[in-house]
């Protein structure tokens, strides 16, 4: 079922095949889908569809005067792009991991549609490219940033948080994150736990000041 967020703004969550244990965090993941920009365009955003909903975004999509764009912020988000340009006619675009798993994927560099832009985190660049909609005033992560079962925003760190691997996310990091907290999104769109809505900048600005969030997936 897809939720509203926002006016505008769509949520919907399903199960990572490739996931285990099911109930572990990140097993069940988001996807989102943005309407009512000026150019008429449907925003998807990693989307991944249930296996019993193909046709979960067909109302979207038949609204959707300028048609539908997919927006891939990380190699392994690739999902359901292929069924969905298939379904929708759909343009994907994404960061060179995800256009080498699909090569229908067309790169994030230049202008995209609805204005959004893809911006790169860490030194050294990470291959996720987290995604700004200016439409929506959202900003968009893959797996770098997350929100955590408690609810806060959180850097994602897979192994455990030793003193040079706090110290790398301090120095190397978290400033790379400044360019997005400087276009004051209002809300934070997170694939992995639940959204920032509404205080999106002084969110992610917290989420930079603290240390990294350690959970082995």
């Amino acid at each position: 079922m897809i939720e509203t967020l926002r006016p505008g703004i769509h949520r919907w969550t399903a199960r990572h095949p490739d996931w285990h244990p099911a109930d572990a965090f990140g097993a069940e993941v988001a996807s989102y889908a943005l309407t009512g920009d000026d150019t008429g365009t449907l925003l998807l955003i990693d989307p991944l569809l249930p296996d019993d909903a193909p046709d979960l975004l067909d109302d979207l999509a038949r609204d959707a005067r300028g048609g539908v764009a997919i927006f891939i912020t990380i190699g392994y988000h690739v999902r359901s792009t292929a069924a969905l340009v298939e379904r929708y006619d759909a343009t994907a675009y994404g960061p060179d991991p995800a256009r080498r798993r699909n090569p229908d994927v067309r790169p994030l560099d230049g202008p995209l549609p609805a204005g959004v832009t893809a911006h790169t985190i860490g030194r050294p660049r990470r291959s996720e490219r987290p995604l700004h909609f200016p439409s929506h005033r959202a900003i968009a992560f893959g797996d770098a940033v997350v929100t955590t079962p408690e609810g806060e925003l959180r850097m994602w760190c897979q192994d455990a948080v030793t003193p040079d691997r706090e110290r790398f996310y301090a120095e190397r990091f978290a400033p790379t994150l400044q360019r997005l907290i400087d276009r004051e999104p209002l809300h934070v769109l997170t694939t992995h736990g639940c959204p920032q809505m509404d205080n999106g900048a002084n969110v992610l600005a917290r989420c930079a000041a603290n240390p990294p969030w350690f959970h082995h997936s």
